[in-house]
């Protein structure tokens, strides 16, 4: 049986993410001290030190929790084999994760040149499209190996997701899409 969270656990997690993403809108994360997301959240030093060891394992949660959601939105993709109508789809639903999660993301763009969101986003775009090519049952007509093509698809997807996030690119969802359209092969 799975072990239910207490919801006070969980409203405290909550204000602690939220308290962290306010604060990195404004300030470098580096120069975040406990006792600033303390002072913010309302939340005394031993409560936090109960949840998290440091501001560090703090952002991981917030990242893992990030990815979680992310790959769990991939799933909507299950059922269709490596191919271009694949591809489209995964941009799709990229698109829109961050979309809905913009506010996270630019906070910890905005005065954090972090390397661990694009990391972490490239881990959950390269592990669906590797699934994707690896369980594929028909050949693929490129002879590349699989991951020069994971490498490849999701370098353009990540690339094309941290414009969106950091707001340099000035094109619809719509327009974004159909360009990737012309772009991806009919036959991968």
């Amino acid at each position: 049986m799975k072990e239910k969270t207490d919801l006070r656990v969980i409203k405290t997690k909550k204000i602690l993410f939220n308290t962290l993403l306010e604060l990195m809108k404004n300030k470098n994360f580096e120069k975040i001290k406990i006792s600033d997301i303390c002072e913010e959240s309302l939340i005394n030093r031993s409560t936090f030190y109960a949840h998290y060891e440091d501001k560090y394992e703090l952002l991981m949660e917030l990242f893992e929790e990030q990815k979680l959601s992310l790959l769990k939105e991939l799933e909507d993709n299950n059922n269709l084999i490596f191919s271009k109508e694949y591809l489209m789809k995964l941009i799709d639903i990229l698109i829109k994760h961050i979309e809905e999660n913009r506010e996270i993301y630019s906070a910890i763009l905005t005065n954090n040149r972090n390397g661990i969101l694009i990391d972490f986003l490239t881990d959950a775009i390269e592990k669906d499209v590797s699934d994707r090519l690896k369980s594929n049952n028909q050949i693929i007509i490129s002879k590349l190996p699989i991951d020069i093509l994971v490498k490849f698809y999701a370098g353009g997807l990540i690339n094309i997701g941290m414009a969106l996030i950091t707001r340099t690119e000035k094109y619809s969802k719509e327009e974004i899409l159909s360009y990737i359209d012309k772009l991806i092969p009919e036959k991968i």
